[in-house]
Protein backbone atom coordinates (compact mmCIF):
# COMPACT_ATOMS: atom_id res chain seq x y z
CA UNK A 1 0.00 0.00 0.00
CA UNK A 2 1.13 3.60 -0.83
CA UNK A 3 1.70 6.15 1.53
CA UNK A 4 0.09 9.13 1.65
CA UNK A 5 3.08 11.07 0.22
CA UNK A 6 3.68 8.57 -3.10
CA UNK A 7 -0.53 8.98 -3.35
CA UNK A 8 -0.17 13.05 -3.48
CA UNK A 9 2.99 12.86 -5.68
CA UNK A 10 0.99 10.70 -7.93
CA UNK A 11 -1.94 13.17 -7.82
CA UNK A 12 0.53 16.15 -8.87
CA UNK A 13 1.48 14.05 -11.74
CA UNK A 14 -1.97 13.10 -12.99
CA UNK A 15 -2.75 16.99 -12.25
CA UNK A 16 -0.81 17.80 -15.44
CA UNK A 17 -3.25 15.33 -17.71
CA UNK A 18 -5.90 18.27 -17.73
CA UNK A 19 -3.36 20.37 -19.71
CA UNK A 20 -2.76 17.82 -22.46
CA UNK A 21 -5.39 15.85 -23.44
CA UNK A 22 -5.90 16.88 -27.01
CA UNK A 23 -2.39 17.24 -27.86
CA UNK A 24 -1.27 16.25 -31.11
CA UNK A 25 1.45 17.32 -33.46
CA UNK A 26 2.89 20.51 -32.58
CA UNK A 27 2.48 19.40 -29.30
CA UNK A 28 3.42 22.04 -27.31
CA UNK A 29 1.79 24.29 -28.78
CA UNK A 30 -1.45 21.78 -28.82
CA UNK A 31 -0.50 21.76 -24.69
CA UNK A 32 -1.08 25.05 -24.02
CA UNK A 33 -3.62 26.03 -26.13
CA UNK A 34 -5.36 22.89 -24.54
CA UNK A 35 -4.78 24.20 -20.86
CA UNK A 36 -5.85 27.62 -21.74
CA UNK A 37 -9.31 25.87 -23.07
CA UNK A 38 -9.78 22.59 -21.04
CA UNK A 39 -12.07 22.85 -17.89
CA UNK A 40 -12.07 19.50 -16.99
CA UNK A 41 -11.09 15.48 -17.98
CA UNK A 42 -12.45 11.91 -16.46
CA UNK A 43 -11.12 8.70 -17.44
CA UNK A 44 -9.17 5.51 -15.41
CA UNK A 45 -5.48 4.73 -15.43
CA UNK A 46 -2.42 2.16 -14.70
CA UNK A 47 0.08 3.69 -12.31
CA UNK A 48 3.23 1.61 -12.38
CA UNK A 49 5.98 2.81 -9.67
CA UNK A 50 9.14 0.99 -9.62
CA UNK A 51 11.83 1.90 -7.29
CA UNK A 52 15.39 -0.02 -6.68
CA UNK A 53 14.04 -2.78 -4.58
CA UNK A 54 10.21 -3.54 -6.23
CA UNK A 55 7.64 -2.57 -8.58
CA UNK A 56 3.76 -1.37 -7.65
CA UNK A 57 0.89 -1.30 -9.72
CA UNK A 58 -2.37 0.33 -9.30
CA UNK A 59 -5.89 0.87 -11.11
CA UNK A 60 -8.49 3.38 -10.88
CA UNK A 61 -10.55 6.09 -12.33
CA UNK A 62 -10.08 10.19 -12.12
CA UNK A 63 -12.48 13.02 -12.63
CA UNK A 64 -10.93 16.80 -12.60
CA UNK A 65 -12.84 19.82 -13.14
CA UNK A 66 -11.40 23.75 -13.09
CA UNK A 67 -10.61 25.69 -11.04
CA UNK A 68 -8.99 22.98 -8.37
CA UNK A 69 -11.34 20.28 -8.02
CA UNK A 70 -9.91 16.47 -7.89
CA UNK A 71 -11.01 13.02 -7.40
CA UNK A 72 -8.89 10.20 -7.64
CA UNK A 73 -10.73 6.58 -6.88
CA UNK A 74 -8.14 3.59 -6.54
CA UNK A 75 -10.01 0.52 -7.16
CA UNK A 76 -7.00 -2.46 -7.18
CA UNK A 77 -5.17 -3.69 -5.00
CA UNK A 78 -6.22 -1.38 -2.40
CA UNK A 79 -9.46 1.21 -2.22
CA UNK A 80 -8.58 4.71 -1.72
CA UNK A 81 -9.58 7.95 -2.69
CA UNK A 82 -8.15 11.72 -2.85
CA UNK A 83 -10.38 14.10 -3.36
CA UNK A 84 -9.59 18.09 -3.41
CA UNK A 85 -12.68 20.34 -3.06
CA UNK A 86 -10.72 23.62 -3.24
CA UNK A 87 -9.50 24.01 0.12
CA UNK A 88 -8.90 20.59 1.78
CA UNK A 89 -7.54 17.65 0.21
CA UNK A 90 -8.93 14.55 2.01
CA UNK A 91 -7.32 11.31 2.09
CA UNK A 92 -9.27 8.14 2.68
CA UNK A 93 -8.01 4.94 2.99
CA UNK A 94 -10.90 2.23 3.13
CA UNK A 95 -9.12 -0.68 4.25
CA UNK A 96 -7.50 1.20 7.22
CA UNK A 97 -10.83 3.47 7.92
CA UNK A 98 -8.85 6.23 7.65
CA UNK A 99 -8.72 9.79 6.61
CA UNK A 100 -6.16 12.46 6.21
CA UNK A 101 -6.86 16.12 4.98
CA UNK A 102 -4.60 18.26 4.41
CA UNK A 103 -4.70 21.90 3.44
CA UNK A 104 -4.97 22.18 -0.84
CA UNK A 105 -2.40 24.63 -0.82
CA UNK A 106 0.34 23.13 1.46
CA UNK A 107 -0.46 19.60 -0.35
CA UNK A 108 0.08 20.34 -3.86
CA UNK A 109 1.09 24.03 -3.71
CA UNK A 110 4.26 24.18 -5.59
CA UNK A 111 3.81 20.85 -7.41
CA UNK A 112 2.35 20.18 -11.12
CA UNK A 113 -1.36 20.32 -9.44
CA UNK A 114 -1.12 24.10 -9.09
CA UNK A 115 -1.91 23.81 -13.16
CA UNK A 116 -5.92 22.72 -11.84
CA UNK A 117 -6.18 26.71 -10.63
CA UNK A 118 -3.83 28.61 -11.88
CA UNK A 119 -3.81 27.98 -15.75
CA UNK A 120 -0.49 30.25 -16.36
CA UNK A 121 1.48 27.89 -14.02
CA UNK A 122 2.15 25.42 -16.92
CA UNK A 123 4.69 27.97 -18.77
CA UNK A 124 5.58 29.64 -15.56
CA UNK A 125 6.63 26.85 -13.52
CA UNK A 126 8.08 24.31 -16.59
CA UNK A 127 10.24 24.22 -19.42
CA UNK A 128 8.44 22.63 -22.28
CA UNK A 129 10.03 20.83 -25.58
CA UNK A 130 8.89 18.06 -27.78
CA UNK A 131 10.50 14.45 -27.10
CA UNK A 132 10.38 12.71 -29.66
CA UNK A 133 8.52 9.14 -30.40
CA UNK A 134 7.47 5.97 -29.37
CA UNK A 135 5.68 2.98 -30.11
CA UNK A 136 3.14 5.52 -32.00
CA UNK A 137 2.84 7.85 -28.53
CA UNK A 138 4.07 11.53 -29.08
CA UNK A 139 5.94 13.19 -26.43
CA UNK A 140 6.61 16.35 -24.65
CA UNK A 141 9.64 17.08 -21.86
CA UNK A 142 8.50 18.98 -19.09
CA UNK A 143 11.02 19.91 -16.74
CA UNK A 144 10.52 21.91 -13.51
CA UNK A 145 12.20 25.39 -13.23
CA UNK A 146 12.84 25.41 -9.74
CA UNK A 147 15.37 23.20 -8.58
CA UNK A 148 14.01 21.93 -5.43
CA UNK A 149 10.73 20.81 -7.22
CA UNK A 150 11.54 16.85 -5.71
CA UNK A 151 11.49 15.44 -9.33
CA UNK A 152 13.21 15.67 -12.12
CA UNK A 153 10.52 15.66 -15.35
CA UNK A 154 7.86 14.89 -16.73
CA UNK A 155 7.40 13.22 -19.82
CA UNK A 156 3.49 13.39 -21.18
CA UNK A 157 2.65 11.06 -24.45
CA UNK A 158 -0.56 11.11 -26.89
CA UNK A 159 -1.61 9.26 -29.43
CA UNK A 160 -4.42 9.94 -32.32
CA UNK A 161 -5.47 13.17 -30.20
CA UNK A 162 -5.83 11.57 -27.19
CA UNK A 163 -3.48 11.67 -23.91
CA UNK A 164 -1.76 7.78 -23.60
CA UNK A 165 0.62 7.99 -21.23
CA UNK A 166 2.78 9.79 -18.44
CA UNK A 167 6.17 9.45 -16.66
CA UNK A 168 7.71 10.98 -14.07
CA UNK A 169 10.94 10.35 -12.34
CA UNK A 170 11.38 11.96 -8.79
CA UNK A 171 14.99 13.19 -7.27
CA UNK A 172 15.71 10.07 -5.86
CA UNK A 173 15.76 8.08 -9.05
CA UNK A 174 12.03 6.37 -8.76
CA UNK A 175 10.00 6.66 -11.56
CA UNK A 176 6.42 6.75 -11.76
CA UNK A 177 4.77 6.04 -15.09
CA UNK A 178 0.92 6.58 -16.06
CA UNK A 179 -1.28 4.74 -18.43
CA UNK A 180 -4.49 6.09 -19.35
CA UNK A 181 -7.79 5.20 -20.93
CA UNK A 182 -11.47 5.64 -21.43
CA UNK A 183 -10.71 9.57 -21.60
CA UNK A 184 -13.79 12.10 -21.58
CA UNK A 185 -12.29 15.45 -22.42
CA UNK A 186 -15.90 17.11 -21.80
CA UNK A 187 -17.57 15.35 -18.82
CA UNK A 188 -20.32 16.74 -17.23
CA UNK A 189 -19.82 17.37 -13.77
CA UNK A 190 -20.51 19.20 -10.83
CA UNK A 191 -18.82 20.93 -7.89
CA UNK A 192 -21.25 18.45 -5.81
CA UNK A 193 -19.41 15.50 -7.13
CA UNK A 194 -16.00 17.10 -5.64
CA UNK A 195 -17.29 17.26 -1.91
CA UNK A 196 -16.30 15.22 0.56
CA UNK A 197 -17.78 13.61 4.35
CA UNK A 198 -15.84 11.40 6.05
CA UNK A 199 -17.71 8.20 6.81
CA UNK A 200 -19.22 7.44 10.06
CA UNK A 201 -16.69 5.50 12.49
CA UNK A 202 -13.40 6.04 10.58
CA UNK A 203 -10.70 8.13 12.12
CA UNK A 204 -10.00 11.81 11.04
CA UNK A 205 -6.23 13.06 11.02
CA UNK A 206 -5.03 16.11 10.06
CA UNK A 207 -1.59 17.36 8.58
Amino acid sequence: MMKPHNLFQFLAVCSLTVAVASAQAGAVDALKQFNNDADGISGSFTQTVQSKKKTQTAHGTFKILRPGLFKWEYTKPYRQTIVGDGQTVWLYDVDLAQVTKSSQDQAIGGSPAAILSNKTALESSYTLKEDGSSNGIDYVLATPKRNNAGYQYIRIGFKGGNLAAMQLKDSFGNQTSISFGGLNTNPQLSRGAFKFTPPKGVDVLSN
